[in-house]
């Protein structure tokens, strides 16, 4: 490893040399002196090139923007610039030089920002150098961490990982990718839904999943990707739905948590629990501010930015669960009320007005899958395996699927979730 002080820890340095690493952020060379702003993961920081330095002030002939270089000199204090101390330059090598011509702007610069989306994703490794853009990595870490913190070693669920192949499609609908299996066909799994189940069979009672899910959407908004990574989790000996809501509760608490004391110290926090409305409820508060769809059994995405914007008025509340989804707009294996067969113990979670979890208690006793998968127009044949989880004991139990790439497009305040994605994929982009 190259011996260097991360640009963040220069204070402790003042008055003595060091070394640092990375890239060459601006160049400003007055002839008998320059400047340089040299950038690493950590933060970014003035070096100054004297002119009788002849060495060093050489390599400035053709230092070029986004160059890496390793510069060694004395940290002085007092310096003007925002973090208060410079770098005298003794030695600069260049370890890598960067073409002349950049074809995305990385400094955040007047216009940086006015760079196409499509144009900034085929340079996407250049995008991530702007510190702004890998901020958005550094929030999905700490999420996550607090998140991860809570299921796994607070409320002792498991961690497990599912495979991304399977025999039959892992949803109802045709929004699926096949793919050549040897002499099979495979599709790519639109969630890990039957592998949460199996393990709820298995006896495992608590299971977290992180994986990529694909959904073969011929979607262009900026809420849709074909592959994207989802958060799941299942637990069983639920009583109802609204054991599985409190969990994600939890979770999503310590997660902001996380992130307020370590990164974004203003975020809001959210308190739970959460305002949880039935679909119904909503439809008629939506009525009544003159905010209607064409769907009967979902909410539209108008809809669900008016509730969110609805509920943050009466409650102060980001978060808003929407409970109670008919029968004919559920998955079949999805628990239905006993004093209500035509709803069921469905929900969905919105955050800022976009949907960001969908979950359920899920119906274990064989007798009534088999009844409702039935009335779907199932075929049992094809379910076989499925099925087979609950013909010999299963718990009652319920649980959720996540995008947490739309919750951080919100709290960073994002243009589109594609660029809470380290490579989003959609219906055009397979690159980089």
């Amino acid at each position: 490893m190259i011996t260097r002080t991360h640009i963040s820890q220069l204070t402790p340095e003042i008055g003595k040399t060091t070394t640092i690493v990375g890239f060459v952020h601006a160049i400003r060379n007055q002839g008998k002196i320059a400047f340089l702003r040299i950038r690493d993961k950590f933060g970014s920081v003035q070096v100054v090139v004297l002119g009788d330095n002849k060495s060093a002030f050489s390599v400035l002939e053709d230092l070029s923007l986004e160059s890496v270089v390793k510069i060694t000199g004395l940290v002085k204090g007092d310096a003007p610039t925002p973090e208060k101390l410079e770098i005298e330059a003794a030695e600069i090598e260049v370890l890598s030089h960067a073409a002349p011509e950049l074809p995305i702007p990385v400094a955040s610069e007047k216009g940086s920002l006015d760079v196409d989306i499509t144009n900034r994703f085929d340079w996407r490794w250049l995008d991530l150098r702007n510190p702004d853009k890998a901020k958005i990595f550094d929030v999905w870490t700490t999420f996550e961490k607090g998140f991860r913190d809570e299921l796994l070693n607070k409320q002792g669920f498991t961690q497990l990982y599912a495979p991304s192949l399977m025999n039959t499609p892992s949803e109802s609908g045709s929004e699926v990718f096949e793919v050549k299996y040897f002499e099979k066909k495979a599709y790519l799994a639109q969630s890990p839904q039957f592998y949460k189940q199996l393990a709820m069979a298995a006896g495992m009672e608590r299971v977290f999943m992180v994986g990529p899910v694909f959904r073969a959407e011929p979607s262009f908004t900026s809420r849709h990707m074909t592959q994207f990574t989802g958060w799941d989790f299942e637990m069983s000996y639920i009583d109802s739905h609204h054991d599985v809501m409190d969990m994600e509760e939890r979770a999503l608490v310590a997660g902001f948590k996380a992130l307020q004391t370590d990164l974004l110290k203003d975020l809001d926090v959210p308190q739970a629990p959460f305002p949880r409305l039935t679909l119904s409820e909503i439809k008629s508060k939506l009525t009544d501010v003159g905010i209607t769809s064409d769907k009967v059994g979902d909410l539209s995405p108008e809809e669900e930015r008016g509730i969110g914007k609805l509920v943050k008025e009466e409650s102060g509340s980001d978060f808003v669960w929407v409970t109670d989804y008919p029968a004919n707009t559920r998955a079949f294996y999805h628990m239905r009320h006993e004093d209500n067969p035509e709803l069921t113990k469905g929900f969905d979670l919105l955050y800022k007005g976009i949907e960001v979890t969908t979950g359920a208690q899920r119906e274990h006793r064989i007798e009534v899958l088999e009844k409702q998968a039935k009335e779907k127009g199932m075929p049992l044949d094809s379910l076989k395996d499925y099925l087979n989880f609950f013909r010999f004991g299963c718990p009652p139990h319920g649980g959720v699927g996540i995008g947490p790439d739309r919750i951080i497009m919100k709290i960073m305040d994002l243009s589109s979730v594609k660029e809470a994605a380290f490579l989003p994929r959609d219906v055009k982009r397979l690159t980089p």
